[in-house]
């Protein structure tokens, strides 16, 4: 366990987190938008979102919804972190989902939950009115992020804050007063996964504080600091350590405008610090690099480096001066670039560090809150993860003779458990210890170095898992399919193309297709499986099929031997 680089607060529950926090920096912007004038914002400050959260919040509770769940679904935007924390900080559970998700996906898990109210934006208007005339869910209020003034019956968001300022002025401090046990649950997270497989993560207040506190302990953010939002606020990663971790240091958010404008968005809002997923940066080093060469300036670029590199020994750092140029292209302002959610290309890492940006690596998942490691403003390690956060405990569980074996990690960050699933809870929880799924080894000095997962889960560049099991389960639905294997073929820019191989029933193929001709079953199989794509987010989506009538290789208890698999594919 390494110790902290720098004081910080610490904070027993996220309501303690605003109101010690908003003490403090209550007169900065907390969120910055756009305005008609180039360069000129519109804010909202520190305070006037604790205001609103406590006005919503009061509301809330106003309604019948103490200690119950509510979810929020939306783009990323303002009204998000309201209703997280308005819900969080003193109402209930807080059940964010994925914006990404088919409408029957939404669906099941809004039942799943048994979430009583749900915040949404226009976007999802079609699916909360064809699930409120179905009535088969928990659900009291739809409440528009969108609506004016209520209408048919949806609630509108802006109306229920102002009647709950009403009620804090006639004196009402439910919400305001309201006591949270940091150690039950306050936020439902689901996995990736397809409603029967996606696992529901039970975090407390005290799991999410931890992790913020850990964060705070090892990287240096102030209230100076700009945070572009760029990944979706309903994943863990973004959620805490872009959306919280700068509410918690009184820095200010701006949201991104599409993955097209990620370099406008820098340059107009000044941005200083920036989380997101490896292929992101990966893509903007490339574009820089591709630039410089265009401009006839690669060799001048090099012979830079290697003298800010030089004196970077010696303790003088004059990167930004001699890239200023390169700077100036993001704004001339960033200076803290974290990736997580994948691995991170050596080559980009070491680039951006070369040419005078503070580029971090970090490491976790939905049930450590979510980062166990990181590289930091004292440690770092091209290629590693860097270190355990000093409140957790890592270790290789079974390793290798080389060292490598399951990464487990324990602390007051690990989630309480999978919500209604005891058989998961055995595998993954024992005696406290969180069993990733990540194969790692960790080096003399404590940085730890990922090799690849477990059991096969295929994690795309953008930071989405793929399990192929779920996908095989939809496949195996389909008339004529005896049993399937879903595997990632790699690509050239490091990616992975989602390929099935698919075992047709050849016995009955003629009643079944129509046709003995495997090449015509392939057809026919492809528009089965465009069917089933459409049923998932793009992320997962099949691109690529064969078909055989051969059996898949098995184990004598019929498990499939993805080892053995993969290797007749690749």
């Amino acid at each position: 366990m390494r110790e902290p680089i720098y004081k910080c607060e610490e904070y027993t529950d996220l309501k303690d987190m605003l109101k010690k926090s908003g003490e403090k920096y209550g007169d900065r912007p907390a969120y910055l938008f756009k305005t008609d004038v180039p360069g000129k914002f519109r804010q909202i400050t520190h305070k006037e979102f604790r205001d609103e959260i406590n006005a919503l919040g009061t509301k809330l509770i106003e309604m019948g919804l103490k200690d119950k769940r509510v979810a929020v679904i939306s783009e990323n935007r303002y009204e998000w972190g309201v209703d997280y924390l308005a819900v969080a900080a003193g109402t209930g559970v807080i059940v964010p989902l994925d914006k990404a998700l088919p409408d029957n996906e939404i669906e099941s898990l809004i039942i799943r939950s048994e979430v009583d109210a749900i915040f949404y934006s226009k976007k999802y208007d079609k699916v909360m009115n064809r699930i409120r005339e179905q009535g088969n869910t928990n659900l009291k209020y739809f409440i528009s992020m969108d609506l004016e003034k209520e209408e048919n019956g949806i609630k509108s968001q802006k109306e229920l804050t102002e009647e709950g300022r009403k009620l804090i002025e006639e004196g009402n401090r439910e919400f305001l007063d309201a006591k949270i046990d940091n150690q039950k649950m306050g936020i439902m997270l689901f996995t990736s996964g397809t409603t029967a497989i996606s696992k529901a993560v039970m975090l407390s207040h005290k799991n999410i504080c931890s992790n913020l506190k850990d964060i705070t302990s090892v990287i240096r953010v102030t209230s100076e600091d700009r945070f572009l939002s760029f990944l979706p606020l309903h994943h863990t990663f973004e959620c805490t350590v872009g959306f919280l971790y700068p509410v918690s240091v009184g820095g200010a958010i701006a949201f991104c405008d599409g993955i097209r404008h990620i370099a406008e968005n820098i340059k107009e809002y000044q941005i200083t610090a920036m989380i997101s997923v490896p292929i992101l940066y990966e893509a903007m080093y490339k574009r820089i690099m591709k630039q410089i060469e265009k401009q006839g300036k690669l060799g001048t670029v090099k012979k830079g480096i290697k003298i800010g590199n030089f004196l970077l020994k010696f303790g003088i750092d004059i990167r930004k001066k001699l890239f200023k140029e390169i700077h100036d292209t993001l704004g001339g302002k960033v200076r803290l670039l974290v990736a997580g959610g994948a691995a991170l290309d050596p080559e980009t890492e070491k680039g951006f560090n070369d040419l005078g940006f503070t580029m971090y690596q970090g490491y976790g998942m939905t049930e450590s809150s979510p980062v166990i490691a990181a590289e930091d403003d004292k440690y770092r390690r091209i290629g590693s993860i860097g270190k355990a956060f000093p409140s957790l405990d890592v270790k290789i569980d079974n390793p290798n003779e080389e060292g490598i074996g399951e990464l487990i990690a324990k602390g007051p960050s690990i989630m309480l458990g999978y919500y209604n699933n005891d058989e998961a809870n055995k595998e993954t929880l024992e005696d406290g210890w969180l069993h990733t799924g990540d194969l790692a080894r960790i080096d003399k000095e404590g940085f730890i170095f990922i090799s690849g997962r477990k059991k096969f889960v295929i994690v795309l560049k953008n930071g989405k898992n793929i399990y192929p099991e779920e996908l095989e389960i939809l496949l195996n639905k389909i008339e004529g399919v005896k049993e399937s294997f879903v595997y990632g073929r790699p690509e050239d820019d490091g990616d992975y193309k989602i390929a099935a191989k698919i075992v047709y029933d050849k016995e009955n193929s003629e009643e079944i297709f129509g046709t003995t001709d495997e090449s015509k079953i392939k057809d026919i199989l492809w528009q089965e499986v465009k069917k089933v794509n459409k049923e998932m987010p793009a992320y997962k989506y099949i691109r690529e099929i064969t078909v055989t009538d051969k059996e898949l290789i098995k184990t004598t208890t019929q498990k499939v031997k993805r080892a053995e698999e993969i290797k007749t594919v690749l």
